[in-house]
């Protein structure tokens, strides 16, 4: 196993001796590994695995308050409750931080009946062994053109590891997958708002500065983000539109660790819709 996700020594179990009561497909045969989600990246020593990387990291002994999820139950439960929903898995990510104690994965989806844009739809996973972060769930997007992650917060599984966390989690995740269709769906409808809202340069600086005030973005990736606007990197985002602006953002965020992208993304996408002037 890769150096990164060798963990420490001392009160750990196999994870082969807890049992998982579902399906763990270690190389799903439909699934395109040349297609992947790259925006995920990472920071601070992390590092992207593979699956069987992810698989054989060791979960801690639990205590008498604590009981950690094993991450690749995590994953094995969403994927297993995303096919029974639906959706067809495309492609995904999987990133391991702190000898393997954190977890943050990325899940490109889609639907048969979805008319595929300039866009993907993502669920992002997080878990953690350290007692960091409660297992996670999040919908959001990826722009083809750019890889640009963001996610908007509105389809969350948040399951602290206590005593009850692996008895619950099919039953958190399946309510939270099947929440997804509608999620995404409203994520289109956004985007297409987003586009066809104009932005003057004025407009656009305006919105940079509320960005700072609502957590979005920082006062040092304000520089960065104006870049991006006045002179972006790809051709789709030469448009004077709230997309375009959006995209400088995201495009900024791909140097900040996922979890913080996350509740910068939340903040973002709340930011642009009361611009655009859509209910939340």
């Amino acid at each position: 196993m890769n150096n990164v996700i060798a963990l420490r020594q001392g009160n750990l179990v196999q994870e082969a001796a807890r049992p998982i009561p579902f399906e763990v497909v270690e190389n799903p045969p439909e699934l395109n590994t040349d297609v992947r989600p790259k925006g995920l990246l990472c920071h601070c020593g992390a590092q992207v695995v593979d699956r069987q990387d992810l698989f054989e990291v060791i979960t801690p002994n639990g205590t008498d308050t604590w009981y950690p999820i094993p991450h690749r139950n995590l994953l094995a439960e969403v994927e297993n409750q995303l096919r029974e929903t639906g959706f067809i898995i495309q492609g995904e990510t999987h990133a391991l931080t702190h000898d393997g104690a954190r977890y943050f994965g990325v899940i490109q989806v889609s639907l048969p009946t979805r008319n595929e844009g300039d866009f993907n739809w993502v669920v992002g996973l997080r878990n953690s062994h350290d007692k960091s972060l409660p297992a996670g769930l999040v919908a959001g997007t990826q722009v083809l053109v750019c890889d640009n992650l963001c996610f908007n917060g509105e389809v969350k599984l948040s399951r602290k590891h206590t005593r009850f966390a692996m008895r619950d989690l099919r039953q958190l995740t399946a309510r939270a997958v099947g929440q997804l269709g509608d999620k995404f769906r409203d994520l289109d409808q956004r985007v297409a708002r987003y586009k066809q809202h104009y932005l003057p340069d004025r407009s656009a600086h305006d919105l940079v500065i509320r960005a700072v005030d609502c957590g979005a973005v920082t006062t040092s990736q304000v520089p960065a983000v104006l870049q991006e606007w006045r002179k972006p990197q790809h051709e789709a985002f030469l448009p004077r539109n709230g997309w375009s602006l959006f995209n400088a953002f995201t495009e900024v965020y791909k140097t900040v660790n996922p979890q913080t992208a996350v509740k910068r993304g939340q903040a973002l996408h709340g930011l642009f819709d009361s611009q655009v002037a859509l209910a939340s």
